[in-house]
């Protein structure tokens, strides 16, 4: 059984944020332009930066009022021309609160052209405790687009002793390519619940992320590379952590679970510095805003 209100009345949702942000990004000579930025509600992206040249343009998303409370609607529609790159990240960690009897969704629409190239790489996102969330995500890849994406799921606050004990979150994902389904994921975990201790969900942790890549596969032995950096990064700094990856025929997936946000920040870092040059085909830069 839900232990979320399955809608929200009317006169309720008025109260509520219903944020909305449109990004389009185009081509300009050798210069990749955001030509396209409307938004509705708290949702902004700021100056678009170009820390390694003109081809690849840097956009970071805001969320002004600093955490989603139970209700709120945000909706991201990202969409790459032809020939462009774009890096989109965020300031910090995006906070969602308890539900209050309300459901809070996230929609995100990532749409990529021919040769098109986009790394989708928010900061962690934590769930309060008693946070009611649906996300969904959903990318449209021409043949030869590329993209990196990423996520960092933390369940509960705890360096404030909290766990994630009661509400609901969530998750569809879905890549499509030339409009062909080549990975679906999908899942609901209930706080408190069996599976936030069972080795099929969160294995007892509270941190969990994962890295999703696409348009260019790792030879065996830059696969082997990954794995065993990232397995020597949890060895140092978190050893009863577990990752892993697995290259299939369109999609490499990776992923972490464990008890440290920091932790799987640099984890993320690390699989993405070591992808990036081979799927995206450039050398990995550290953003700035990564480092504040």
């Amino acid at each position: 059984m839900d232990v979320c209100s399955p809608a929200l009345p009317s006169s309720v949702t008025k109260s509520h944020w219903q944020a909305s942000l449109q990004l389009g990004f185009s081509r300009d000579g050798d210069v990749t332009r955001l030509t396209e930025r409307k938004h509705n509600g708290p949702l902004r992206v700021q100056k678009p930066l170009y820390p390694e040249g003109d081809a690849v343009c840097h956009a970071i998303i805001i969320h002004p009022p600093g955490g989603v409370v139970g209700g709120d609607q945000l909706k991201i529609d990202v969409a790459l021309a032809t020939d462009t790159h774009a890096l989109v990240t965020t300031p910090g960690a995006a906070k969602w609160y308890r539900s209050n009897g309300y459901i809070s969704a996230q929609h995100i629409n990532l749409k990529l052209d021919a040769g098109a190239r986009l790394e989708w790489l928010p900061q962690e996102t934590i769930f309060f405790d008693d946070a009611c969330v649906d996300l969904h995500q959903t990318i449209h890849l021409a043949a030869d687009a590329r993209l990196i994406a990423a996520d960092i799921f933390c369940f509960g606050r705890t360096a404030s002793g909290e766990t994630y004990n009661s509400g609901r979150i969530k998750q569809h994902c879905s890549i499509y390519r030339d409009d062909k389904m080549i990975w679906h994921e999908q899942g609901s975990l209930q706080g408190g619940s069996p599976a936030m201790e069972s080795p099929l969900g969160l294995n007892g942790k509270s941190v969990s992320a994962m890295v999703l890549a696409s348009g260019a596969m790792l030879s065996g032995e830059q696969l082997q590379a990954l794995r065993e950096q990232t397995s020597a990064l949890l060895s140092e700094r978190e050893a009863d952590a577990m990752c892993g990856v697995t290259q299939m025929k369109s999609v490499i997936v990776a992923r972490y679970l464990g008890n440290s946000s920091e932790v799987a920040r640099l984890w993320m870092q690390r699989t993405w510095q070591h992808l990036r040059p081979v799927v995206i085909g450039c050398d990995a830069k550290i953003p700035r805003i990564w480092n504040t």
